[in-house]
């Protein structure tokens, strides 16, 4: 049986909630404890408690006072794919206020993998962020491999840094398009998805999928690569620098979207370490932090690339941080493909990693270890630990928490 999370004792319970009210009384944002609190000290409204004409501000133009207006922004919103409501308070385009309301994507995942044998706890990672999956999984196996103390084969190594910058690739193409499509420039949108196609492909290539691959596992990667593969990704890796080429000519000097860009949502350097940002929001406003080069990482320490920063940290830099970092993408990728050594492309420890179909034909031992594989898992040391990655929308780390079972006893999921 898998083995649950130990439950708190009842009087480190009850003393963790005494101050929170029944679950039947209801909570006032701005009245409950542990609720965040606004740079003067005060709590935050919660704006669904009180009437529109105490929301709504005024601003004095010359001589006249204009009325603000409100709008909701989500859950069902084009713009807003159902991951959150704001509630946003405009004075022309300016926000002068917003109020979130998040944990509409909430699902529990992190009780849900409790459950699982570390096998099948890799999928939910692919479900954690539908533009960068294989760096999800990458991370996930990383914590495990380091409690099960195992060296991953070179080739596997290799690999998973190639298919983490595609994927890095596909990141960024959905994050410029998407917002140049929403300020009105739909060619790049359209010229960019006919290479994100490509790229879904050479997903569905290696792995079966094109989105949730569970190709990234413990140990290595699932498969080898198929024949021919890395040709075309040879091919699409020459090219595709003509297409950031040709977008970057339709939106860097484009008046309209310098002006929905420059000087819109600036953040400072120093403010941007003091909320933890990380990724382009961190590299954009001049921060020069990449955990690929800081603690590299599979084959990272062994390919060249730089580190693109911003100056000004607003929305035109972090643009143009990730138009460079296709361009980088692109550097490791033809690294990859250049000394992409042959060999096996998962651990030969067969308690961890399936055996060779030929070998299961041949010998019962093979076999059983498949059987139990697939049906028990296998054991993980007891011990704990936090291991973190550059994904495309930043670091992304998981803490794991072995029992020495075979199903995981706590998994903390952070991304930055």
């Amino acid at each position: 049986m898998p083995r649950r999370a130990t439950e708190a004792p009842k009087e480190v319970a009850g003393e963790m909630w005494k101050d929170y009210p029944p679950a039947s009384t209801p909570i006032n944002r701005a009245t409950a404890p542990n609720i965040p609190v606004g740079p003067d000290g005060a709590a935050y409204e919660d704006v669904t408690t009180i009437s529109p004409d105490q929301m709504i501000g005024e601003t004095e133009v010359d001589g006249r006072k204009t009325r603000h207006y409100t709008v909701n922004f989500g859950p069902q919103h084009p713009a807003a794919h159902g991951v959150l409501r704001l509630i946003l308070e405009l004075n022309g385009e300016q926000i002068v206020r917003a109020d979130p309301h998040v944990g509409l994507l909430h699902r529990g995942t992190e009780k849900l993998i409790e459950y699982k044998t570390y096998l099948q706890a890799l999928p939910y990672f692919d479900r954690l962020d539908y533009v960068s999956m294989m760096t999800n999984e990458q991370v996930f196996s990383l914590a495990v491999e380091k409690l099960l103390n195992i060296e991953v084969p070179d080739r596997a190594k290799w690999i998973r840094t190639m298919f983490g910058e595609i994927t890095r690739i596909l990141n960024h193409l959905m994050s410029v398009l998407s917002h140049a499509m929403d300020v009105g420039a739909l060619t790049p949108f359209l010229w960019g998805f006919e290479e994100r196609e490509k790229l879904m492909e050479f997903y569905e290539r290696v792995s079966g999928a094109r989105m949730h691959t569970a190709y990234v596992r413990p140990g290595g990667v699932h498969q080898d690569i198929p024949i021919g593969l890395l040709d075309d990704i040879y091919q699409w890796a020459t090219q595709f620098g003509d297409r950031v080429d040709e977008v970057e000519e339709l939106l860097t000097d484009s008046p309209i979207w310098k002006a929905r860009t420059i000087g819109i949502g600036v953040v400072g350097a120093q403010e941007a370490l003091n909320y933890s940002f990380s990724g382009v929001m961190l590299r954009g406003s001049g921060v020069p932090w990449d955990i690929r080069k800081s603690q590299p990482y599979d084959a990272y320490g062994q390919v060249e690339f730089d580190v693109p920063v911003g100056m000004n940290g607003d929305c035109y830099d972090r643009y143009l941080c990730r138009m460079e970092e296709f361009r980088q993408s692109l550097r490791i990728i033809h690294q990859c493909l250049n000394k992409m050594p042959p060999g096996p492309v998962r651990t030969e420890d067969y308690k961890v990693t399936p055996p060779p179909r030929a070998a299961m034909k041949e010998n019962m031992e093979a076999l059983i270890h498949h059987f139990l594989l697939y049906t028990k898992g296998y054991t993980v040391p007891p011990g704990e630990t936090y291991t973190a990655i550059e994904a495309p929308k930043g670091e992304m780390g998981v803490y794991v928490v072995s029992d020495g079972s075979e199903v995981l006893m706590r998994v903390f999921t952070e991304a930055i």
